[in-house]
């Protein structure tokens, strides 16, 4: 599977009596029905560990973009209507702040190892605490409450899958706890905030910005308000867009069909 295609559903399943594995591209097994897929014997696999850096550096270039007004800052430069820069347009700064990361697994952990370089105070919330050697490599303090990471933060990244617990896990209450001058960013599923929210949020200033790699749908309908909002970075879910991640989720994603098939313990299962 690639860009979640093809739909694999029961009338798939059916369809193909002999499968043993699919095999699916990215992190990400929200578009996957595991029980129904259980239900026929069909083995499950993904690629989660070779996406992790490419998407942490896209994370912290999210973050760059947004606090330093990049594409605003672009579009001035290039502008035949330009005749000076202001003196007065200023960004935020990204050295010294704090980010709080929602979701630290791998991705995070290695977005907290970047940002530690940024001389970063971090916060983190995820369902299960990181032991004392990792949060002290990294200088990283854990939030057991999302509220407690949400009041303190400058950045908040969002690095979780989507599950039925996260969906939606970031909407009008947990964006009216944020800072006015907070960014929120969204590396991981575009269902993981409530999008309406985050769009009064923005446009009241709530918050300050917003820097999105994902969106629901994807692409959005190009009428729909975030691609009116200045305040606003989105980028076409490119986390893992790099040549190198590329060959090797494919490289990996062939290593569990080889595997599947010879009736071999498969790299990277879910279960």
């Amino acid at each position: 599977m690639w860009y979640h295609k093809p739909v694999v559903n029961e009338e798939l399943l059916q369809s193909l009596p002999n499968l043993k594995i699919v095999a699916s591209s990215g992190v990400g097994i929200d578009h996957l029905d595991l029980k129904l897929l259980s239900s026929y014997g069909v083995k499950v696999s993904n690629t989660p560990f070779v996406v992790s850096s490419d998407t942490a550096d896209l994370a912290m270039a999210l973050m760059l973009a947004s606090s330093r007004r990049l594409v605003e800052g672009y579009q001035m430069a290039v502008s035949p209507d330009t005749e000076y820069f202001p003196a007065d347009w200023l960004g935020a700064e990204v050295t010294g702040a704090t980010l709080g990361i929602v979701g630290m697994g791998s991705i995070g952990y290695k977005v907290a190892e970047r940002a530690k370089a940024f001389e970063m105070k971090i916060l983190y919330h995820n369902r299960n605490r990181r032991n004392k050697e990792e949060e002290s490599a990294v200088g990283a303090i854990y939030c057991k409450k999302i509220d407690h990471l949400l009041q303190q933060s400058d950045f908040v990244l969002l690095s979780v899958n989507l599950t039925p617990e996260t969906h939606k896990l970031i909407g009008k209450r947990e964006l009216e706890l944020m800072k006015p001058t907070a960014t929120i960013i969204n590396i991981s599923r575009g269902l993981v905030m409530d999008q309406d929210a985050l769009v009064e949020a923005l446009q009241n200033k709530v918050i300050k910005a917003a820097a999105l790699d994902v969106t629901y749908p994807e692409p959005l309908p190009r009428d729909h308000p975030l691609l009116k909002l200045k305040n606003v970075i989105i980028t076409p879910h490119i986390g893992t867009a790099t040549k190198k991640t590329r060959l090797l989720m494919m490289e990996n994603m062939i290593k569990s069909i080889q595997a599947g098939l010879m009736g071999l313990p498969v790299p990277h299962e879910v279960l």
